[in-house]
Order: structure tokens, then C-alpha cells, then sequence
């Protein structure tokens, strides 16, 4: 099978371009830890974030499994817009938020079902997100293969769920929504709408998200080497994303008040 030709890495703003960024968070903005409530957010990350919100006239929206209330936990209660749970969640940058509805009586079938399943399966840990079910895996491919298995048999029961396959995750959620479908809602609203869509991501759930970006002839970037991708440019990971967000951000004709990741300090353009 012939070698994939390697992606290049992605372009910087020009001026006649309105960006709108749409950023992944675990893998793509932050690396993984062996426990989700373990990752950490750097204040010079937050800080990134924070100018480059403000530099894109509020355009900017974090798209993340984990739920919005934990974003807000890990990035201090930003103002930004962000979608949760691949999009289940979504909250606005006028502060308008949407939660699909789901039958409790369904939701507790759901539940009692994974749980039991789980237990199977020592290796893994369980992650309840209210609306949706996680399953973390870090054993490896056969201990994926066959959780994967027993998730495909246990949602035959539960036909208004579908699996959402993930980097040694597994999760159990309502179908019908997915991340492309969220930065879709938020286009269609300022202060997105009108602009072109940048979206990173680095795990099989942001491909719907590269295709959204794609159809609108946006930028779709990849984090890491995962194949096959739709995605148009790649990075090699969540410092090589932090370091070109800061490039982003001076071509914006900003500049980043604390250290930026790589080392180097940034001066106001005279």
C-alpha cells in the first residue's frame, strides 16, 4: 500500500481573511493524562486564548467531549463560546445555551446497562457525563477491540444511542448530534457567521468537524499523524498547536503578554 503524502503544516491569516477558530482541547490544546480530571491548563494557555478571543472579535469556541461545566472548571470560567459532550452542549458567545433533551427513563436504561458492562471489563474506567457515557481504555488494542464488542451488542437494546470511538475512549451517547453539527449551529451566528472556519482537532470525533470546515471552505487541521483524516494540515501535537496559535495571534496584529510555548517572547510591532 503506497505511503500517504504528508500534510503540510497550516497557513497564518492574511488580511482580507475573517478567521473563526474552533479549537479540540484534550490532545489538540492540552495533553492527555491517564485520568481525564488530570490534565492541566497552563495560565499561559488561558491567556493565548483569552487574546486571540478578543483579537477575532469574540470568534473563537472551544469543541470538546468533556462536559461545558468542566471547560469552564479547567480554563477559569471564560467567556468564550464551547461546545460539550461532541456537541449534545452548546453554549453560545452571547451566552445562550442548548442541551439536547433526552427521556430520564431511557437515560437510566442507558446507564444501568453500561455499568453492568463495564464491570466486565476491570481495565476500564467509566466516566459518567449525565447525557453520555465514556468508556477509557488505556490497555491497549485488544482490550479496545473488545470493548467495543460489548458496546456494539449492549446499544442494539438502546437504538436512540450510537458509539462514539475516540482516542482510548469509547462513548455511549445520544445519536443524531456530532461536532460538525455544532460548529454548523455556531456559524450560523455572530460572531461566526461570515467567516471562514478554522478548525483543530487531533481524534476521530473532530473529523466531523474537518468536514464542516471543508464544506465551507475553511482550513481543517490535524493534530498528530492519526490516518486516514480529512483534514487539509496537520501539527505534531498540543505544543506545536500552542506555538502556531501564538503566530496566529501576531498575524492578527496582536501580541501575547506572557510566554508563549517555545520560549520565546513576543514585542509589540511598531
Amino acid at each position: 500500500m503506497p505511503a500517504s503524502t504528508p500534510l503540510p503544516a497550516p497557513p497564518l491569516p492574511v488580511a482580507h481573511e475573517a478567521w473563526a477558530l474552533f479549537l479540540d482541547v484534550d490532545g489538540s490544546l492540552i495533553d492527555f493524562a491517564d485520568r481525564p480530571e488530570r490534565v492541566h491548563v497552563s495560565k499561559t494557555l488561558t491567556a493565548l486564548l483569552s487574546q486571540l478571543h478578543t483579537a477575532l472579535g469574540g470568534a473563537l469556541a472551544l469543541v470538546s467531549g468533556r462536559r461545558i461545566e468542566d471547560l469552564q472548571r479547567l480554563f477559569g470560567a471564560p467567556p468564550w463560546a464551547m461546545a460539550g459532550v461532541h456537541g449534545l452542549q452548546l453554549r453560545h458567545a452571547d451566552g445562550a445555551q442548548r442541551e439536547i433533551e433526552l427521556d430520564h427513563a431511557e437515560q437510566q436504561r442507558l446507564r444501568h446497562a453500561v455499568h453492568g458492562m463495564a464491570s466486565r471489563f476491570p481495565q476500564v474506567m467509566l466516566e459518567d457525563k449525565g447525557i453520555a457515557i465514556a468508556l477509557h481504555d488505556r490497555s491497549g488494542d485488544p482490550g479496545m477491540r473488545a470493548l467495543r464488542e460489548a458496546s456494539e451488542t449492549l446499544l442494539k437494546d438502546l437504538p436512540d444511542y450510537e458509539l462514539q470511538l475516540g482516542h482510548h475512549v469509547i462513548e455511549l451517547k445520544p445519536a443524531g448530534m456530532d461536532k460538525g453539527q455544532a460548529v454548523a449551529e455556531l456559524l450560523a451566528r455572530p460572531p461566526f457567521q461570515g467567516r471562514m472556519p478554522v478548525y483543530v482537532g487531533d481524534d476521530f470525533t473532530d473529523e466531523h468537524g474537518f468536514a464542516t470546515a471543508n464544506l465551507e471552505n475553511g482550513i481543517s487541521i490535524r493534530v498528530g499523524q492519526r490516518e486516514p483524516s480529512l483534514a487539509q494540515y496537520t501539527l505534531s501535537g498540543p505544543t506545536a498547536v500552542q506555538a502556531w496559535l501564538a503566530r496566529v495571534l501576531y498575524a492578527l496584529g496582536a501580541t501575547l503578554d506572557d510566554q508563549y510555548p517555545g520560549g520565546t517572547r513576543r514585542h509589540n510591532r511598531s
